[in-house]
């Protein structure tokens, strides 16, 4: 075999680095496991079921006062003339505070819309947790492919370095040949150790997000594969409408400021309290006693209105939250669809034409070299190319399937496998 199909061989080959199956790590099997041992997701959730508490806590009576008590004349201490004087006596009051009616059941709603957004956030964070594992494991992929495609190319240029020494030892390639050949394998060398501190600092991301102890080994990620774009833009933005825990917390936080501003209402309405009361009058009849007290809201101008408008102004506030998501949601929604859009067609691009072409460019200009017919430089520079574009085609595979990721955590739509 010559020198120049063997070069070619070793270029334009596109099968990786193998792998026994069993050394591969299913993404599934991490996700299952994030959704399982998260310490995020846990807190969310603790979150939520403290939240779920306090509806029937918030509605309830306040709790009634027991008033033990006596009164006596001539001494200080309990029964003195009782049942000789008639302000001798010894009794119990038992005093119970009624908020107007219908505003424990408000306060009881609003508690009810705090725990349902507390619900949605929980939601939010473990998508949030997924969209990050599989960023982390689609990101390492891409580290993995890329060490792939530098190690064959390594491997490649060596063998040209041992070709171009050769032939420099005989008087056909000039000395500078040597040296931009061992320029060209430390820059790849240096692009090596870049790309192994990524595929490290991606593993202890993940180990981080599942919540293994640190240092757990990781499996090779299991390689991205070209897939078409698998929704329409306009069914990403009706997932959204109907799925976003973002939009519906908002939402909630919406109807929570709505029932904040009948409560707020309620407050001009005094509540009460009922007193009632037993005591004991020694040789007289007993004494018994009932009364009932009124807060009355004297001075509404400067305490009930203000917290009237207090709400309202929390209500348009809570709305207009809501519209800043929606308009960041469909924005967000709108870029990363573009992105994988892009990277879809980029993708495709380079592993069809692009890469075959420059690797025809190589193969012919290897023949040339081979022949004298060209120098070194054009053999080079066809051969960086070639590499360039190889590094290009995996990073727009990883761009694309980050571009989902994102897509999944915004419309809590399932895009990706």
């Amino acid at each position: 075999m010559s020198s120049g199909v063997l070069l070619l061989a070793l270029v334009i080959g596109s099968g990786g680095l193998l792998f026994a199956q069993s050394d591969r790590t299913d993404l599934g099997d991490l996700l299952a496991e994030a959704l399982r041992s998260s310490p995020e997701i846990a807190a969310a959730q603790k979150r939520y079921e403290a939240a779920r508490q306090r509806p029937s806590q918030a509605s309830s009576l306040p709790d009634p006062m027991l008033s033990p008590g006596y009164n006596s004349n001539g001494a200080p201490w309990p029964g003195a003339r009782l049942g000789t004087e008639p302000t001798s006596n010894i009794g119990v009051m038992l005093s119970q505070e009624i908020p107007f009616p219908g505003k424990r059941k408000l306060v009881g709603d609003m508690a009810v819309k705090e725990a349902e957004a507390e619900w949605q956030q929980y939601q939010q964070v473990q998508l949030n947790v997924v969209a990050r594992l599989k960023q982390a494991y689609y990101r390492r992929s891409f580290a993995f492919a890329a060490v792939d495609v530098i190690d064959r190319n390594l491997e490649l240029l060596r063998k040209f370095l041992r070709i171009t020494e050769a032939r420099y030892s005989v008087g056909k390639a000039a000395q500078q040949d040597v040296f931009k050949a061992q320029t060209q394998i430390s820059i790849l060398e240096t692009k090596r150790v870049q790309l192994e501190r990524e595929k490290r600092a991606r593993e202890a991301e993940i180990i981080s997000l599942v919540n293994r102890p640190p240092g757990s080994p990781v499996g090779r990620p299991t390689e991205m594969r070209p897939i078409p774009v698998p929704v329409k833009l306009e069914e990403l933005y009706a997932a959204a409408r109907e799925n976003s825990p973002m939009l519906r917390r908002d939402e909630k936080m919406i109807q929570r400021a709505e029932v904040a501003v009948n409560i707020a209402r309620k407050e001009y309405y005094p509540d009460f309290t009922l007193n009632g009361g037993y005591y004991n009058m020694g040789r007289m009849p007993d004494m018994y006693m009932f009364r009932a007290d009124f807060k009355i809201p004297l001075y509404f101008f400067r305490k009930q209105r203000a917290a009237v408008t207090e709400q309202s102004q929390t209500l348009v506030q809570s709305r207009r939250a809501y519209e800043a998501t929606n308009q960041s949601l469909h924005f967000r929604i709108q870029d990363d669809y573009l992105m994988a859009q892009t990277s879809e067609q980029l993708t495709r691009l380079y592993g069809q034409t692009v890469i075959p072409q420059a690797s025809l460019a190589l193969e012919s200009s290897l023949s040339s070299y081979e022949t004298g017919a060209i120098d070194f430089l054009t053999v080079l520079m066809n051969y960086i190319t070639v590499v360039e574009y190889q590094m290009n085609y995996y990073e727009e595979l990883q761009n694309f399937y980050l571009a989902l990721a994102r897509l999944e955590e915004m419309t809590a739509r399932p895009l990706t496998q």
